[in-house]
This record gives structure tokens, sequence and C-alpha cells, in this order.
């Protein structure tokens, strides 16, 4: 899941006042509860279908579930490995891809730092990229998406 999105989910907890709130989307699932000082927390989950009690759907801001923005529609490349994800080849030169930059099949996307290993990850489809779904410097994990290519 996005952690754009995530965070306007803990917004959302927050102004609302609920208690929790419970969100799938595909595989990944994430719970956000406020705690015994109104603090919202995150609580990654398994896959499961998703589970947001009935009565905890009107309390919330229909303009504030409005401001998420929908998922970008497309071929999903997906980590081929676990490991680090960078978006360019080296601090202080530019990335490899930007949104709405068009990519042919072939052509570097990222670099994935596993085992002190530099792999360059390309892509297999040819297209627009509408998403990049993984921060620079984050941890990755196997089959997670990391772009949107239409």
């Amino acid at each position: 899941m996005d952690l754009r999105k995530i965070k306007t989910l803990i917004e959302l907890v927050q102004q609302s006042g609920i208690a929790e709130l419970e969100i799938t989307e595909g595989e990944e699932k994430v719970r956000i509860s406020r705690n015994g000082n109104n603090t919202p927390f995150m609580q990654p989950m398994t896959p499961t279908s998703m589970m947001v009690p009935a009565n905890l759907m009107p309390a919330m801001p229909s303009a504030a579930a409005a401001a998420i923005p929908a998922e970008p529609v497309g071929h999903t490349l997906k980590s081929p490995m676990v490991g680090t994800f960078y978006r360019s080849p080296s601090p202080g030169t530019p990335s490899f891809v930007e949104i709405g930059q068009t990519v042919s099949k072939g052509q570097t996307l990222c670099i994935i730092e596993a085992m002190k290993l530099l792999n360059e990850i390309e892509s297999d489809a040819s297209g627009v990229v509408k998403a990049i779904l993984t921060e620079n410097g984050q941890p990755v994990e196997y089959g997670q998406p990391l772009f949107i290519i239409e």
C-alpha cells in the first residue's frame, strides 16, 4: 500500500474520531487503531477480506473519504527479490524513471540492493509509468508491487 495513502488514512482516523479502521487492497491489509492516548498506530496484517465494521462507516467524513485517490490501473511490475529499492544509480544522480515517462520493455527502472549486490530491475512491459509504489531507500519484499505501467 502506498505510504501517502497510509498517511492519509491515519489523518482520517485522527480527524474522524473513529476507534479503528481496517482496509485491504489486494493482498495487502492495514489496520489503524487508536491506542490508549488517542494516537493512531498502524498494524500490518495478513491477507484477508476487508473488514470495516458497518457502525464505523457513517463516522468517516465523506469529504475525507473522497480525497483518497483511486489506484492507477495497468501492468504492475513486482519486485523479483527481497532487498532495498533505489530509484537512481547513485545518490545525487537523476532517477531512472519518473511518473508520466514512457518506458520500453527491457529499460532499467530501478535498482534493488540485495546482499551487497546491485541488481538492475528492467521493465517487462512497454508503456507510460503511472505510479511508483515504493519510496527511495525503502526495503522491498519478493512480489511487492513497485511500478504501474499503462
